[in-house]
């Protein structure tokens, strides 16, 4: 028998912003449920807040911006993308392997010279 293999993963997950305070902390909860029902941890998340797409998503330009830390086997994975693309309020996600959790995120806007 195998031993199943746990991963720390970073996720990126932009979900729309014309939702509700309360309509955000369902679908977080709906991303975060699922990564604890395949198995999952959470371990930090960061709440990037409100910010202006580089380009419009689903007839959006703004999206609320979380990062989030989490261990889960590493077949979870597939699941929880499938599951994903299955989440309307959800305009993108990425997923990461990493070796550390970041406590502390600072992003630095860009200036482009034109």
């Amino acid at each position: 028998m195998t031993k199943e293999r746990n991963g720390l993963y970073e996720g990126m997950y932009i979900l729309s912003a014309t939702l509700s305070n309360e309509s955000r902390k369902k679908a977080l909860d709906k991303i975060t449920d699922g990564i604890s029902q395949k198995g999952g941890e959470i371990k930090k998340i960061h709440d990037q807040g409100r910010r202006k797409l580089c380009y419009e998503i689903k007839g959006k330009k703004e999206g609320h911006y979380y990062v989030i830390y989490f261990t889960t086997p590493t077949r979870s994975i597939t699941d929880l993308w499938k599951d994903y693309h299955l989440h309307e309020d959800l305009l993108r996600f990425m997923t990461v392997k990493t070796d550390t959790v970041l406590e502390n995120l600072e992003f630095t806007p860009i200036r482009i010279q034109g």
